[in-house]
């Protein structure tokens, strides 16, 4: 702690004035920072949410299946109560219900419209089922209703459970790699920045090497510096990109992945670590860069 405090107040000697407190570079660095802090808030709120997302999906669907009858008219509610009988001895099984023609309705309102006329069309009767935490041998039950009520069909959501959250697991790994690529760019930005400056200044630090000055310590003030701007531009980027999240919609139930695109809870605290991570990047890239530099400079 206290070297990280000494590294931040720096020094008032020739070294901490060797870069120029304005100009091109300090622009850039300070630019920079701000924009890949921005970027990395957004990238983190993308992993996170995505992560919620594969959560909510998995447990959703896992717990649920319906089954569907297809029977003529006469024969639908008979083998409606054969399906409710099996589902009575079923373990695994929290609660079932057969869906009323109002919810059928609701189903199928977004595809056909509000006056679908589900009375006289031959829809299938669905039967909603709530798994308890063990869940239900699916395998099992679906034996049994090919045995007792031959027109039943059992769903489990599997085929549907895995491709989302898949996709889910994808969008995650994109935000994190997404990450590491913003850090990436704002090294190679920052190391440009800072071989500019140190050539720009090579009569300087010529001159502090002929009163004999070392290059660790030539060295010391590009990094300071540097480091200081990267982590400015960080914490404003930072603050900017906790805005514009906090500003989008809150989540609905209607559209629950571009509306819930930001941090919940104790998820607030993961764009903090964006600023110190900035400048651990920019101190690596410009002591990289300061030295390899240096050893250039005659």
């Amino acid at each position: 702690m206290r070297v990280a405090l000494a590294f931040l107040r720096g020094d008032l000697s020739a070294a901490g004035r060797v870069v120029p407190p304005t100009g091109f570079t300090a622009r850039l660095t300070l630019l920079t920072a701000a924009a890949m802090a921005f970027l990395a808030v957004f990238a983190l709120a993308l992993s996170l949410a995505t992560g919620r997302l594969a959560d909510r999906w998995s447990e959703a669907l896992a717990r649920s299946a319906t089954i569907r009858i297809s029977a003529p008219a006469e024969q639908m509610q008979a083998q409606v109560q054969a399906v409710l009988a099996v589902l009575s001895t079923t373990p695994g099984i929290a609660t079932y219900r057969a869906l009323e023609s109002e919810e059928m309705k609701a189903l199928l309102g977004p595809w056909f419209g509000p006056d679908l006329p589900v009375d006289s069309l031959p829809l299938p009767q669905l039967i909603e089922v709530t798994e308890t935490a063990e869940g239900i041998d699916a395998e099992g039950l679906r034996l049994r209703l090919a045995a007792e009520v031959p027109g039943a069909i059992l769903d489990d959501h599997t085929r549907w459970r895995r491709p989302l959250v898949a996709a889910a697991e994808r969008l995650r790994m994109l935000g994190l790699l997404s990450l590491v690529l913003i850090g990436g760019a704002m090294a190679g930005m920052i190391t440009l920045a800072a071989q500019a400056a140190l050539a720009a200044n090579g009569q300087v630090i010529r001159v502090l090497r002929l009163v004999g000055a070392r290059d660790a310590f030539i060295a010391k003030a590009f990094v300071r510096r540097f480091t200081l701007r990267g982590l400015a531009g960080a914490v404003l980027g930072t603050a900017a990109g906790m805005i514009a999240i906090a500003l989008l919609p809150a989540t609905d139930e209607a559209g629950a992945f571009l509306t819930g695109l930001g941090f919940a809870g104790a998820g607030w605290l993961w764009p903090l670590v964006i600023p110190p991570l900035a400048a651990v990047v920019a101190y690596v890239a410009t002591r990289a860069a300061a030295l390899r530099m240096l050893k250039g400079i005659r």
